[in-house]
């Protein structure tokens, strides 16, 4: 057992028989009062959001994760098929864990996967993905001067938003955290 001591944002507890991470963590030390924690967990299974309380001190049980970095093969069904480099043992894990980033994941890039008893709970995308741009319309000369965004459909299928001036067969770098453009690669 730990303490709330112990706890940070991205820890992984066992909240009421179930598994939620840390989103928001807030020390609190209001005037005439003890100090409490204040915390913000997702539910890993359901995706809602609790709040609770921690008074200082307080034991939580946090869950034994191990994150291990995967390469991921190829989409069947509902499940992204990942696969350990070092053992090349073949893992189904489901597409909703990833959210929006699993529409931008190609064949062959590495994602993290957080399995407590062999069982996925987390998975993360790369923070950057660099993707080929399969069609948008043309750019103009001198479309460079204002920031107004056209919608480009990349390799995977996902449509982001990139500058005026970006091409078709361009390859552009994506933000995952909110698919912004983050510039070509060269």
């Amino acid at each position: 057992m730990a303490n709330t001591g112990d706890v940070k944002v991205g820890s992984i507890l066992r909240y009421n028989g179930e598994l939620c991470q840390v989103t928001e963590y807030i020390h609190r030390t209001p005037g005439n009062l003890r100090a409490f924690y204040q915390a913000k967990m997702k539910n890993l299974k359901n995706g809602k959001i609790v709040e609770n309380r921690f008074r200082a001190g307080e034991e939580v049980e946090l869950a034994r994760v191990e994150f291990k970095e995967l390469q991921f093969i190829y989409l069947e069904g509902d499940s992204l098929v990942v696969m350990d480099n070092e053992t090349f043992e073949q893992v189904y894990v489901p597409a909703e864990m990833f959210g929006e980033t699993a529409k931008l994941l190609k064949e062959g890039m590495l994602v993290k996967v957080a399995f407590e008893n062999d069982t996925p709970i987390v998975g993360e995308g790369p923070t950057f993905v660099e993707l080929e741009i399969t069609y948008t319309e043309p750019g103009v000369k001198g479309d460079t001067a204002t920031n107004t965004l056209k919608p480009a459909t990349v390799e995977t299928g996902a449509i982001v938003n990139v500058p005026l001036f970006v091409n078709q067969g361009e390859v552009i770098k994506i933000d995952t955290r909110d698919w912004s453009y983050a510039g070509k690669v060269k």
